[in-house]
């Protein structure tokens, strides 16, 4: 591929057009810095019209250590996530309109070019440099607030993304060992023995700490809600989705996925129970939210991969309207703890209602955006016939009712009343989530749209999403919910919310997992004192004897004879005759 082409095909490429918008509006000065917000719509809308022209199709092919490669795919699997993230970046860069900081600005659209380029990626080669792109970028935004918890929040953030970047790069190196290609699609995490495959298992993890998979997850709620308000937003859309779609894209029906994405569905209910801050609830609500995504990734069918994908894209939309509701709450209080909150609703009505239609929304009622979509993943596990996982399924979607549907809304503009008579969110805040809240509402009472976007059209095509069972079979289980949620309430058997932190499985790397740290510190820097103690001893003693040998007083400093010298002399001439006398013999035979 000639220079020409390449170039070519970076500058038709989406994602390349908002990264040089992102940098063009940092640059913009001071005294300009009003115009930064509008400059990146600007080329936000210049992209989506790329993103349109492009059409289906595969575009920027270039050769690799001799294998093939592609810039940009575009097929109906990464158009989905590519609207979608343009639609989340537009919202956000509305939403912070008052934000107009240049790391802020470059930030929120740097990194959704990154997640864009990442879905439009044809190799992994193209995906790993947008991949480490997303981690890089995405550490500003929890940087920004400037605070030392910010700080010490990114670093570790920032480690485990290398760390995700790390493992994937390792399993690109080991696939293209194997099969000498850079191929972005099925990759069998098991050979025909049945053996896990050490590069698909790396390339797996890499996606799975991107993810969030259990144990691996604790980066979400220790960074992002130590980020500023509006960057809080931008990083809970993202990176998951990001890993989703390369799941979708290169482990779709994985068994192991299955029970990885249904425990991701159940931990965080119960956390996000207990938590005080508002903003790591929805974090723990990511969580959950993913899971569902991963288990219909894992069931493999067109049908269940549908329902991952489509619920992906209505999941940015209504989570994003849940976090801009707390943080338009935080913005006008100072706070987003459910302890310092409440009774806000006299205030602030229009935010209450938005919260409450994303609450609604994430809850899966009929007539909004999750409601379309989360049946497609139960229906696919029910049709495979995976009874466990089917009924945790139906276990997290009552918890996600508590606690984000009800919890959220409940402790923010209801509850107790916190004295608090904050103004109504800031005017651009209110367009973001009216905007956020018509998309809401109408996916879910009209989801052709959406469906056209689904990658497998054949799967769809019969779905009737407002079918009897459908709606009594949801229905039965939110109100059975809510129902649980009132009489916990009533006989004071909720979990009260307190000033706490809670640490969750966070608690073994911050405590045993220190203190091993530690432990392991302690024994390497005693070892390396032993080992450095014998090396220098040894070392002394080597020095020693060649002192004692071409010292000033060694043997070779001493005056040698002249008759020691004619007998080596004489040795040599010797040793040379006998030579020359054998080789003569052995040229004559």
């Amino acid at each position: 591929m000639s220079a020409n082409s390449f170039l070519a095909a970076l500058l038709i490429n989406p994602a390349t057009i908002l990264t040089v918008g992102a940098a063009l509006a940092a640059l913009l000065p001071d005294s300009r810095a009003g115009l930064r917000r509008p400059f990146a719509l600007v080329f936000l809308a210049f992209s989506a019209v790329e993103l349109a022209r492009l059409g289906l199709g595969d575009y920027g092919a270039l050769t690799l250590f001799g294998a093939p490669a592609t810039m940009i795919r575009l097929d109906p699997l990464s158009r989905i996530f590519a609207v979608v993230f343009h639609i989340a970046a537009g919202l956000n860069i509305v939403y912070a309109w008052h934000d107009r900081s240049r790391m802020t600005v470059f930030a929120s659209l740097a990194y959704p070019a990154a997640a864009i380029g990442g879905v439009l990626a044809g190799d992994l080669v193209t995906l790993f440099v947008w991949w480490e792109m997303t981690a890089v970028i995405s550490a500003l935004l929890v940087f920004a607030s400037g605070t030392r918890a910010s700080f010490t929040a990114g670093m570790r953030y920032l480690a485990i993304q290398i760390l995700s970047g790390v493992l994937l790069l390792g399993g690109v190196a080991l696939l293209f060992a194997e099969t000498h290609s850079f191929a972005f699609g099925p990759i069998p995490l098991r050979d025909g023995a049945g053996d896990i495959r050490l590069s698909a298992l790396l390339v797996f993890l890499g996606f799975g700490v991107k993810s969030a998979f259990p144990l691996l997850h604790n980066w979400v709620q220790d960074a992002y809600p130590k980020s500023t308000i509006s960057g809080t937003i931008v990083l809970s859309i993202f990176t998951t989705k990001l890993a989703v779609y390369a799941l979708a894209r290169s482990f779709a029906g994985e068994p192991s996925l299955l029970w990885i994405g249904a425990i991701m569905t159940l931990f965080p209910i119960f956390f996000a129970l207990i938590e005080n801050d508002l903003r790591k609830v929805l974090c723990y609500s990511i969580n959950n939210q993913v899971g569902f995504m991963v288990v219909g990734v894992g069931v493999g069918t067109a049908s269940a991969v549908n329902g991952a994908v489509g619920y992906a894209f209505c999941n940015i939309i209504f989570e994003s309207l849940l976090f801009m509701a707390v943080g338009a709450a935080m913005y006008r209080t100072g706070t987003s703890k459910a302890t310092e909150l409440g009774g806000l609703y006299r205030t602030m009505p229009l935010t209450m209602i938005f919260c409450l239609i994303g609450a609604l929304s994430i809850s899966a009622f009929p007539l909004f955006a999750g409601f379309v979509t989360k049946g497609l993943i139960i229906d696919g596990v029910a049709e495979q016939r995976h009874f466990w996982i089917w009924l945790a399924l139906l276990f997290a979607s009552a918890g996600v009712l508590e606690h984000a549907g009800i919890k959220i809304p409940y402790f923010t503009f209801f509850a107790h009343d916190s004295g608090k008579r904050p103004k109504e969110a800031p005017p651009m805040m209110l367009l973001a989530m009216t905007v956020s809240a018509i998309l809401c509402v109408g996916i879910g009472i009209y989801p052709k749209p959406l469906y056209a976007l689904l990658p497998y059209q054949s799967a769809i095509a019969d779905y009737a999403p407002y079918s009897l069972y459908h709606i009594l079979e949801q229905s039965q289980l939110l109100l059975w919910a809510v129902l649980a949620f009132a009489l916990l309430v009533l006989f004071r058997l909720y979990p009260p919310e307190v000033p706490s932190t809670n640490l969750d499985t966070d608690w073994f790397w911050r405590v045993p997992g220190r203190r091993m740290l530690a432990w392991a510190a302690g024994v390497a820097q005693a070892l390396w004192g032993f080992a450095w103690g014998v090396f220098t001893r040894r070392l002394d003693r080597f020095i020693a004897r060649v002192y004692a040998v071409h010292g000033p007083e060694g043997s070779l400093a001493r005056s040698w004879p002249i008759g020691f010298m004619a007998l080596a002399t004489a040795i040599v001439l010797g040793l040379a005759l006998v030579l020359a006398f054998i080789s003569k013999l052995i040229s004559n035979t």
